[in-house]
This record gives structure tokens, C-alpha cells and sequence, in this order.
């Protein structure tokens, strides 16, 4: 380790992770032991474990459901602007 706390990463290692200069990379401890990944390597874990977990379910659409979410959520809005509308308009009423 260098001044500073810098570190350099063997080309043995930036090579098998496909890191190159400028990358960011990722430490994790784990265990009491620091574990070096890729951004890109961390992704495509994420994008694997989520396919994993979808898998098991492939009925389930994550896209449907954002959209029944949002839906739900806009007819609340809308419910919600009503309402603010109407004590609005009754002050001016009387």
C-alpha cells in the first residue's frame, strides 16, 4: 500500500476481472477479508440473482406491477387533488 492508501491490483487480477485503468471497482469486506469486483461484475451479479429469484415465478411481471403501482398511485393523486379542490372552491363560495 502506497501513501495515501492506495493500492496497486496485480495485472494478473486486473486482467482475469477484466479491469482496466479508470474502471471503478468495488471493495466489500466480508468475513474480515476485503473482496475486490467490477462495477460490471456486480451488475451482472444483480441482473443474475434477479433472474434467479424471477424464475421460480414466471408468471410474475415486475413490469405490471410497476405500472398497477403507479396507476394506483396517480388515481390517489387524483382523489387527493380532488379533495383540495373542493375546500378550495367552498372558501370562495361563501
Amino acid at each position: 500500500m502506497s501513501q495515501g492508501g492506495r493500492v496497486v491490483v496485480p495485472k494478473i487480477y486486473r486482467e482475469k476481472l477484466g479491469i482496466k485503468e479508470g474502471d471503478e471497482v468495488i471493495w466489500t469486506e466480508i468475513d474480515g477479508q476485503v473482496v475486490l469486483t467490477s462495477r460490471l461484475r456486480q451488475i451482472q451479479r444483480a441482473q443474475e440473482l434477479c433472474a434467479q429469484l424471477f424464475a421460480r415465478q414466471p408468471e410474475r411481471s415486475l413490469v405490471d406491477e410497476l405500472i398497477a403501482e403507479r396507476r394506483a398511485e396517480a388515481a390517489q393523486e387524483d382523489i387527493e387533488c380532488a379533495e383540495f379542490s373542493a375546500k378550495f372552491a367552498k372558501k370562495f363560495e361563501t
